[in-house]
C-alpha cells in the first residue's frame, strides 16, 4: 500500500502562562519578575520554521496549511501586534487555505479590553476560553485566575468584537463536585451561545501538584454519570458530540484538532512543540518535538539544538498510533483511511479488528472503523488491543 499525504495543520506554542495551574501538565512556564521576551520568540519561532521547511522539503512540497492553532501556555499574553507578525511571517512561508482555521487559545484573566479586535484584524478567527468552570470556588481550588464572571464578561467582549467562532473549555469530575454541579457548569456555557465546547475530565496527571497532593475527586462512576448527563444536556442545546470530548454546533467542528484525530499532518514549532509529517515519497510517517523549555529554545536559535528529538514511526508502532486519535471520533473514519494513512494494509489489523468486534467494542461495519457506546466508554481498553 502506498502512503497518501493527508492535510497540513500548523501548531505554535506559546509556552508562558501567568500562573501554573496545579493539575496542568502542559509546558507551560509561569511568569517570574522579569518579563518574557516575547517579541524576541516571535523571531525564533520564524526561524524554527524556516529549518523545518528546509529539513522537510520533499514532505512539505505542494502542500497548503489548512489549521494553525496557538496553544500553551497562554497565547493571549502575546500582544495582538505580534501574533499579526507571527501570521504574517507564516504566510511568506506556507501556502495557506484560503478558509483556513486559526485559533487562540486564550485565559480569560488575561485578556485586555479591546485586544480581540487586534486578534481578528491579525487574522485569528477562532478563539478558544479556557474557562473550566462557572464556580468560583471551583476556579479556586483548580489555581484559574480568574472568576466566573470575568469568564462571561470576556467571551461576550470577544463576541462584541466580531468573534463567531469560539471555543469553551469546560472541566468535570473536580474536586468534590456534584452532578447538579457539573450540570451548572454546561448551563452557564450554554447561555453564552458559543458554538463549540470541550466537556472534558479532570484527571491527575503525573508531575503536577495534584499528583503529589490529589484532592478528593468524585469516584468513577459519579465521573460517569455526570459525563452522560452533561451530554445529553449539550445535545438537547444543539451541541453534537463529535470526539470523546468534543460538541459542537452544526459546521463549527474544530478543523484543527479533527485534522489530528484523522491522522493528519502538522508542523510544530515553539518550545516543547511536536510534529508529525507524512513523506509519500518515502513512504514514512515522521515525528519531531522542540526542546522544551524557553531559554533553551530561544538559545538555539533555529539551531539543530532546538529540536528535542525525531523519531520516524515504524510499522509496528502505526497501527497504535492511528488508533489513538481515530478511535476517539464518535463517527469514526472511514475504513479505507487506514491504509491511506500509514502505508499498511488492511490484513495488518485484521486480527485487532475481529477481537475488538467480538467484545462489542467496534460495529461490525467493512466500510467504516466507529465504536460502539460500550467501545466509547472502554476507550483505552480498545486502543490497546492494536498494539503490537
Amino acid at each position: 500500500m502506498s502512503l497518501i499525504a493527508p492535510p497540513l495543520s500548523l501548531y505554535i506554542h506559546m509556552p508562558w502562562c501567568v500562573k501554573k495551574c496545579p493539575y496542568c501538565d502542559f509546558n507551560s512556564h509561569g511568569l517570574r519578575s522579569e518579563p518574557p521576551p516575547y517579541a524576541d520568540y516571535i523571531d525564533h519561532l520564524l526561524a524554527d520554521l524556516d529549518a523545518d521547511r528546509v529539513d522537510f522539503a520533499s514532505a512539505l512540497e505542494h502542500r497548503e496549511v489548512i489549521s494553525i492553532f496557538f496553544g500553551g501556555g497562554t497565547p493571549s499574553l502575546f500582544a495582538p501586534e505580534l501574533i499579526a507578525r507571527l501570521l504574517d511571517g507564516v504566510r511568506e512561508r506556507l501556502p495557506l487555505r484560503a478558509d483556513a482555521e486559526i485559533t487562540l487559545e486564550t485565559n480569560p484573566g488575561t485578556v485586555e479590553h479591546g485586544r480581540f479586535d487586534g486578534y481578528l484584524a491579525a487574522g485569528v478567527n477562532r478563539i478558544s476560553f479556557g474557562v473550566q468552570s462557572f464556580d468560583d470556588d471551583k476556579l479556586k481550588r483548580l489555581g484559574r485566575i480568574h472568576s466566573a464572571s470575568e469568564a462571561e464578561a470576556a467571551v461576550k467582549s470577544a463576541q462584541d468584537a466580531g468573534y463567531a467562532n469560539i471555543n469553551l473549555d469546560l472541566m468535570y469530575a473536580l474536586p468534590q463536585q456534584t452532578l447538579d454541579g457539573a450540570l451548572a457548569d454546561v448551563e452557564r456555557a450554554v447561555a453564552l451561545a458559543p458554538t463549540h465546547i470541550s466537556h472534558y475530565q479532570l484527571t491527575l496527571e503525573p508531575n503536577t501538584a495534584f499528583a503529589a497532593n490529589p484532592p478528593p475527586l468524585p469516584d468513577d462512576d459519579h465521573a460517569w454519570a455526570m459525563q452522560e448527563a452533561c451530554e445529553a444536556r449539550l445535545a438537547a442545546a444543539g451541541y453534537g458530540q463529535y470526539e470523546i470530548s468534543a460538541y459542537a454546533q452544526p459546521g463549527r467542528r474544530c478543523m484543527h484538532n479533527l485534522n489530528y484525530w484523522q491522522f493528519g499532518d502538522y508542523l510544530g514549532i515553539g518550545a516543547g512543540a511536536h510534529g508529525k509529517l507524512s513523506d509519500a515519497a518515502s513512504g514514512q510517517v515522521h515525528r519531531r518535538w522542540k526542546t522544551r523549555h524557553p531559554r533553551a529554545y530561544l538559545e538555539a536559535n533555529g539551531g539543530p539544538a532546538r529540536i528535542g528529538g525525531d523519531n520516524v514511526v515504524g510499522a509496528a508502532e502505526l497501527p497504535f498510533e492511528y488508533m489513538l486519535n481515530a478511535l476517539r471520533l464518535v463517527d469514526g473514519v472511514p475504513m479505507a483511511a487506514f491504509a491511506e494513512r500509514t502505508g499498511l494494509p488492511p490484513e495488518r489489523i485484521a486480527a485487532a479488528l475481529a477481537a475488538a468486534r467480538q467484545r462489542n467494542w467496534l460495529h461490525d461495519d467493512p466500510q467504516r472503523l466507529h465504536t460502539t457506546a460500550l467501545g466509547q466508554r472502554f476507550l483505552n481498553d480498545v486502543i490497546g488491543i492494536f498494539l503490537d
